[in-house]
């Protein structure tokens, strides 16, 4: 199955009622530290909420593959814990399944849409070959000397971070329009 080998990302979004935020951030740090003991966890990243702009935590767990992600959503463990943090939200989490780049195209304080693939695919590699010129031009020449090997790791790590944290959500926000059209 193709989903199987693909990087399996969930993304939940919840709104924690007020003043419940400490013990909601206890049980974040429980859940997550649980979630870490499965197998083809990759990471866990919490988005917490901006106060006038975005008022639900944003909670991203990355795994390996569909059946690593399956058996963490449809375990015990899981069940547990969400039922331990049950009395600390307003309402039921929303839940949402991607893979592949598409997490790189969402827009803050909206659920995460899937623009199709072509958008994706062309402003992918037009960020990507704007900034692999810039690191070439700008980072190479600082990094000469080191082995082939060590640059190419220095110039590709810095690229991802790049793109994940600074490239792609100003592209996706400059670009919206054409990536999420407003349907008549």
């Amino acid at each position: 199955m193709e989903q199987d080998d693909q990087i399996i990302t969930v993304v939940i979004t919840q709104v924690v009622k007020a003043g419940c935020e400490t013990a909601y951030e206890a049980w974040l740090k429980d859940i997550t530290s649980v979630a870490r003991t499965y197998p083809g966890h990759m990471g866990t990243n919490i988005i917490r909420p901006l106060p006038g702009i975005r008022p639900e935590y944003v909670i991203i767990f990355r795994f390996d593959g569909y059946e690593n992600m399956k058996a963490w959503i449809t375990s015990r463990d899981r069940e547990y814990w969400l039922a331990q943090g049950q009395s600390l939200v307003e309402s039921e989490p929303h839940v949402q399944h991607i893979s592949g780049l598409e997490a790189w195209f969402s827009l803050p304080g909206q659920p995460l849409k899937t623009p199709p693939r072509y958008k994706t695919a062309l402003l992918t590699w037009g960020s990507v070959f704007i900034l692999i010129n810039l690191l070439n031009i700008f980072i190479t020449p600082l990094l000469r000397g080191l082995p082939p090997l060590i640059i190419s790791f220095i110039i590709t790590v810095t690229m991802v971070l790049l793109l994940t944290y600074v490239v792609m959500p100003r592209v996706t926000r400059l670009f919206r329009s054409w990536l999420y059209p407003k349907h008549s």
